[in-house]
């Protein structure tokens, strides 16, 4: 239902209604920043409710990992979507939500196949890659985990059946679904690209390594004219291989997010090379 499309993350109905009109398949409902810091969790149901209230679109929200409960009250609100993510603080270090005991479809994060089939085999109907947390802008996490992910596939459908074996075991995988990408030539479920996707280059850059769709930060919205930013970031996902479509889409865009993304030890090592 979603592929070919973006998922904009928003914190208000005002700017749920803004993606909307832009195209946005899905609005995935995150708490305003407090400024406070200290534990992140799933959104407020009421902001949840009242969101689902402005627009028709399905909306999805986030829970922790492993918390089960906060998933619990998602279902009960009749969120259309569930992503449990990594960027919330984990309740549980070590295991999943089984989600399985859902009707809710859900959305997990993965860096390379053997996660995102783990994934697949405790519930996820949708697999979305990981990528930064901090919104800078910048995808280069995310390229690397597409690029993983995509590679570890290629590798595979270049394997004889009887190296599938021993493959499964080496990435930690169920052998069934592995057997079951091979034959598909793809992930099993819907592979979206989200984490630094910020202009409509970016998107048709995920669209092009092979991925179904984007997951759009709520940077987006850092600028004086966020409906058209929205726009042509939608418009780059669904004609991502027309060079005309992407002049447009990226023309006349105030680009909010042109700091460095350089971190410090670049920055040293660059100044080092350079005295």
């Amino acid at each position: 239902m979603l592929r070919g499309g973006a998922i904009l993350e928003v914190i208000d109905a005002r700017q749920a209604k803004i993606a909307e009109e832009a195209g946005a398949s899905c609005i995935m409902v995150s708490e305003p920043p407090s400024g406070r810091g200290g534990i992140s969790r799933m959104p407020d149901p009421s902001l949840v409710k009242e969101i689902k209230r402005a627009v028709s679109v399905p909306v999805l929200a986030r829970v922790r990992v492993g918390h089960f409960v906060e998933a619990q009250i998602l279902e009960a609100i009749d969120v259309d979507y569930i992503d449990e993510s990594e960027v919330l603080a984990p309740a549980d270090e070590d295991h999943f939500i089984n989600k399985h005991n859902f009707g809710v479809p859900f959305v997990c994060g993965c860096r390379n196949l053997g996660e995102a089939l783990r994934r697949v085999r405790e519930g996820a109907a949708m697999i979305r890659t990981q990528g930064e947390i901090v919104a800078r802008g910048c995808i280069a996490e995310t390229v690397r985990n597409v690029r993983s992910v995509m590679g570890e596939i290629r590798i595979l459908n270049n394997m004889d059946e009887d190296e599938v074996f021993a493959f499964a075991k080496k990435i930690a995988a169920p052998y069934d679904l592995v057997v079951q990408a091979k034959q598909m030539g793809r992930l099993p479920v819907v592979l979206f690209a989200g984490g630094g996707i910020v202009t409509p280059a970016d998107a048709a850059l995920m669209m092009q390594l092979g991925c179904d769709g984007v997951f759009i930060g709520n940077e987006v919205f850092d600028c004086d004219d966020p409906y058209k930013r929205v726009r042509g970031i939608m418009q780059a996902v669904r004609h991502y291989n027309d060079p005309q479509v992407l002049v447009e889409s990226s023309s006349g865009l105030e680009d909010s997010m042109a700091e460095l993304n350089l971190n410090e030890p670049r920055i040293e090592q660059f100044g080092r090379g350079s005295e």
